[in-house]
């Protein structure tokens, strides 16, 4: 089966026309590729997988009763987030009122970001070391590695999570990104440079020896 997210611009429009038809195949097929990476960005707005599987289930209502207005000024994958990052909003904040006790942590998970007139705070403290690698791309190719990475990205701030998350994992563009999230260019820039600076400090004591 071939994924949405190596299709061409041409196939894609082929793939909308296939889904505006009624295509249960394409559709069954859009679902394959996306469910899992939805889920995954939905789990960034609340601790409670039942919600974030309700979210992308109406994310994909959403999908189904737009596409007969979707206009294709942006890709079909960058539409379909865009989907997903509204609803998630929505009923995420409608648990938090449920759970009123809970909404402060819901909200505040980004607190600690970089902000003008911070100075360094947030940012690098020094130049990290390189690694003592003949080839560093070996590190992604263990299982044990990617847990490492897993376990990082679970503790960032949930800002953070999604700015990496569509942009590195996704590889949506980072206009796209900042409109997607509502991200200025600059707190875009800043939220996935420490992200990914994060990452690296994971993935830098794991490959010294420092983490299992």
């Amino acid at each position: 089966m071939v994924r949405v997210r190596d299709r061409s611009e041409v196939s894609e429009n082929d793939v909308l026309s296939r889904l505006r038809a009624g295509d249960e195949a394409a559709f069954a097929a859009l679902v394959d590729d996306l469910h899992g990476p939805l889920l995954a960005m939905a789990r960034t707005f609340t601790s409670s997988r039942a919600l974030a599987e309700d979210i992308v289930q109406e994310t994909w209502i959403g999908v189904i009763r737009g596409l007969s207005r979707f206009e294709g000024r942006s890709s079909l994958r960058t539409w379909i987030y865009g989907i997903l990052i509204r609803r998630a909003r929505t009923l995420a904040a409608r648990d938090a009122r449920r759970r009123a006790g809970e909404s402060a942590a819901a909200t505040n998970g980004d607190g600690a970001d970089w902000r003008p007139g911070s100075g360094r705070k947030g940012l690098w403290e020094e130049s990290p070391t390189p690694w003592a690698l003949e080839d560093p791309a070996v590190i992604y190719q263990g299982e044990e590695a990617m847990r490492v990475i897993a376990a990082a990205l679970a503790t960032l701030p949930q800002a953070q999570q999604r700015v990496l998350r569509l942009r590195d994992v996704e590889g949506l563009p980072a206009q796209d990104v900042c409109n997607i999230l509502g991200l200025s260019e600059t707190n875009q820039r800043v939220l996935l440079h420490r992200a990914r600076a994060a990452v690296r400090r994971a993935l830098d004591r794991y490959v010294r020896g420092g983490a299992s």
